[in-house]
Formats: C-alpha cells, sequence, structure tokens
C-alpha cells in the first residue's frame, strides 16, 4: 500500500486568526501547493469542532489533498479524515492503528530520537520533529532542537519524518539537506496576508530545493 505521505503540510487555526473558517484555509492551502491539510483547534466545543472539520474534510476530498486531524480520534472518526496526527500526550498511536485500520495516514510528534523510534515501532507512518526553531505557536514549546538533531532523526528511522516549528522559506533548503522529508507551517501561512500566495511560495522553494538534493 503505497500511501500519500506529503511533503508540505499545513495546518489550520483559529487561535491565531479569525479572519478566515478552516476550510477556507485549506482551500487556500491547497491552492497554494500544500499536499496534506492538518486541522488543529485545541479549544471551543466538539459540536463546533466537528461542524469546522466536515466542511474542512470536504474542501480536501474536492481539491484531492489528504486531510488529517490534528490529536482529535473521535473528529478523525466522525468527519472521515484520511488520518490523525498524535502528540507524545494524545491517544497511542499503536490503539490509533487498530481503530482507524491500515489505510489511515498516521503520524506523530517527537522531540528526540527515542521517540521516533518508539513511534515508527508502533505502527506511524511519519514523525513530525520539533521544534526545530523557535516558534510562539505553542504555549509551552519543548527546547529548541536545531537542524543538527533533526539529522540524528533523519537517519534514525525508516518512515519520513517532517520538520515542524518555526519553519520559514528561507529555512526550507538546510531543513531538507538534513534528510527531512518535508516541512509542516501553521501561522507563517494562516496569518499570511494572502494564505494561498504564502502557501505557494512555501512549495515552490520546496519543490526547487528537493529538485536539486541528493
Amino acid at each position: 500500500m503505497n500511501k500519500r505521505i506529503g511533503r508540505f503540510h499545513v495546518l489550520t487555526d483559529l487561535r491565531f486568526q479569525q479572519r478566515f473558517s478552516h476550510a477556507e484555509l485549506a482551500r487556500f492551502a491547497a491552492e497554494g501547493g500544500a499536499d496534506t491539510i492538518q486541522f488543529r483547534q485545541k479549544s471551543g466545543s466538539v459540536r463546533d469542532m466537528l461542524a469546522e472539520a466536515k466542511h474542512a474534510a470536504s474542501v480536501c476530498r474536492e481539491q484531492d489533498v489528504p486531510f488529517l486531524v490534528n490529536d482529535r480520534l473521535d473528529v478523525a472518526l466522525a468527519c472521515r479524515a484520511d488520518g490523525i496526527h498524535l502528540g507524545q500526550q494524545d491517544f497511542p498511536v499503536r490503539e490509533a492503528r487498530r481503530i482507524l485500520g491500515t489505510e489511515a495516514i498516521i503520524g506523530g510528534t517527537v522531540t528526540t530520537v527515542e521517540e521516533a523510534l518508539a513511534m515508527q515501532e508502533a505502527g506511524a507512518d511519519y514523525v513530525g520533529f520539533g521544534p526545530v526553531f523557535p516558534t510562539t505557536s505553542k504555549d509551552n514549546p519543548a527546547p529548541v532542537k536545531g537542524l543538527a538533531n533533526l539529522a540524528q532523526v533523519c537517519a534514525a528511522v525508516r518512515i519520513p519524518v517532517l520538520a515542524i516549528a518555526g519553519i520559514s522559506v528561507e529555512r526550507i533548503g538546510p531543513v531538507i539537506r538534513t534528510g527531512a522529508h518535508g516541512v509542516a507551517v501553521m501561522t507563517a501561512v494562516t496569518t499570511a496576508e494572502n494564505p494561498a500566495r504564502a502557501a505557494r511560495a512555501f512549495r515552490e522553494e520546496l519543490d526547487t530545493v528537493i529538485a536539486v538534493s541528493p
């Protein structure tokens, strides 16, 4: 089975901006070249969250872009998402795999080589490693890991590694040269004046760097 593990994940968000809905951000990101959308909402009622997720999932199906839900297994199941992204304190990856099945895309956030290997062993299809650079998108972010630690994780696991946190267009080259499969971004796209244009800048730089990388 050949799963579509995207190289450019965009996380939708309503915490840092309220101009656009999750569905609108999903459309902008997909139009700009995002190949995976992650629905991320940490607060609010489950009913509202589910309604937003269903709209965003519908947009992703129209755009033929995989749709993942961040953290919430119940929401992922209810909106028939393509998969889920889980943190270290979220639903266990092994149990999520048992519930969602072999076809679901399951990713997990890691901060060390040991965590990455454990995620791989538990059945994750990819890991997001970070924070590679400083970020303001989390209330209590882990210490910045840097490119050297990213390279160590990439060398240690067989599954794709996405660089997360503080990723800018200018940092894509150094990130990909560590062996990373791709990047995941949120506010760099969602809070941009023109989210579709911001996503396109990431996509074009990513494609350029990948084309010349060994």
